[in-house]
């Protein structure tokens, strides 16, 4: 397999580029940012190219610009994949509320049912794994049409109780910034809207109210939490309203949580 130097020195050379245009053009950028670490010197490409050294991530930006090519797949020739950022961050719990700020990747590859049961009938309560005839990849690009970027995403902390049992902590909630605080309009508590809120000790997603000035976090009455008060809008910012949730509904892992 090429090692990734041998790449990198390959489309050099397919460039007709010589190890001082490249010194010059990185000392271009540098200068451009103000910030020597960009420039790639003779000595450091020499490295990068036969003897398998790791430049840094200035280097590989400059690189990248020189070269024109793209940033994430130089990662990726040197073992890091970008796409599956979102997937390790899964690997560690934080206990507090936090917005997610990976963008939805347009390239790469996901497990997704590919053909299903022509008799389902989606107007039903069903158990959906039954239903698929078929699994395989599909290109996330095939997913492009699902408008992805409109929205915002969050977190809710592994201990963050404050909107149980309508929002277990771990969930993943989507977020739409385009709406705003609406003090009346629902009839239950269900359809009372969430919103996510950003003010000075982190992320909380909770109901509201509203008067004057004064922004009071109003968490489930289940979740045995207080409610919070802030003047708005110094102290506190809406991030959006809580359109969607992902949630775990294992027992076992509720209990972890809980303990």
């Amino acid at each position: 397999m090429e090692e990734a130097g041998q790449k990198l020195k390959r489309i050099r050379e397919r460039l007709a580029l010589r190890y001082r245009d490249v010194e010059e053009a990185s000392a271009k950028i540098a200068a451009l940012h103000d910030n020597d670490e960009y420039v790639v010197a003779l000595s450091r490409l020499a490295d990068i190219e036969n003897k398998g050294t790791l430049p840094s991530a200035y280097r590989i930006y400059s690189l990248c610009a020189i070269y024109r090519l793209d940033m994430n797949e130089v990662l990726s020739w040197y073992g890091i994949a970008v796409a599956e950022l979102p997937a390790d961050a899964g690997l560690v719990r934080l206990e507090r509320t936090h917005p997610v700020g990976f963008q939805p990747q347009e390239e790469g590859e996901i497990q997704a049912p590919i053909a299903l049961d022509p008799g389902i009938e989606l107007s039903k309560t069903i158990f959906l794994s039954r239903m698929i005839q078929k699994w395989g990849k599909i290109p996330f690009l095939l997913l492009k049409h699902v408008d992805l970027r409109s929205h915002r995403y969050g977190l809710i902390g592994s201990d963050d109780w404050s909107m149980f049992p309508i929002i277990y902590p771990g969930s993943l909630v989507v977020l739409d910034d385009t709406r705003r605080i609406r003090s009346t309009g629902w009839r239950t508590e269900f359809e009372r809207p969430i919103y996510f809120f950003e003010h000075r000790d982190g992320y909380a997603c909770s109901w509201c109210s509203l008067r004057g000035d004064r922004l009071t976090l109003q968490p489930h009455p289940a979740s045995a939490c207080e409610p919070q008060t802030f003047e708005y809008p110094s102290e506190i910012e809406v991030i959006g309203q809580v359109t969607q949730v992902a949630m775990s509904l294992e027992p076992a892992q509720r209990r972890r949580h809980r303990d």
